[in-house]
């Protein structure tokens, strides 16, 4: 979750973790409690990304990059796509037959979004932010994450400032149901 380095190092790491746990998925023959316990992680790991990107990365990119409004709402489009996919899994049983069909589409999702963000956002914000100011923005995702929710809240504000006040209180709540059901241990 916390992997260091400047907002581009730390969103990139989160980024290559979810595709490991994409391939883990791939990998599977089987489904039962094995492929739950594995899209919850995904879901976890997902729902604090997307949280930490909107309270901080979206605001940074309106805020320094040229055009940076539109492209921060193309991003917030997408993760409101990635949140119905991933509330949607939540309630399917793990044998449902449309399960591989909804899968894919969450991966083929994740994948558009990550490479519009690594070949387009990452290096425009690179080149309008300063070395401390990619820094402290990668503090800041990271304090984000450690607080988020660890469960899609598509019909939670979207805008920086009611997430920022907002999610530290879904999260609690999250975090509570995780610790009683043992779910969300990584």
């Amino acid at each position: 979750m916390g992997h260091g380095g400047n907002v581009i190092e730390e969103l990139m790491a989160d980024h290559r973790e979810v595709e490991e746990m994409f391939a883990r998925i791939q990998a599977m023959t089987g489904s039962g409690q094995q492929l739950r316990d594995l899209i919850d992680e995904i879901t976890i790991e997902l729902v604090r990304h997307s949280v930490a990107e909107e309270q901080y990365l979206y605001p940074a990119v309106r805020e320094h990059v040229e055009g940076g409004g539109l492209m921060a709402d193309k991003e917030l489009e997408d993760h409101g796509r990635v949140e119905k996919i991933l509330k949607q899994l939540e309630k399917m049983d793990t044998d449902d037959t449309k399960m591989s069909t909804v899968l894919h589409q969450l991966m083929q999702e994740v994948a558009s979004h990550v490479q519009d963000e690594e070949n387009n956002l990452f290096p425009m914000l690179r080149r309008a932010c300063s070395p401390e100011q990619l820094d402290d923005l990668g503090d800041k995702i990271r304090r984000a994450k450690a607080m988020a929710p660890t469960r899609p809240h598509p019909s939670a504000p979207s805008t920086p400032m009611a997430s920022k006040l907002l999610a530290p209180g879904a999260g609690l709540v999250d975090r509570a149901r995780d610790f009683v059901t043992g779910r969300g241990k990584s």
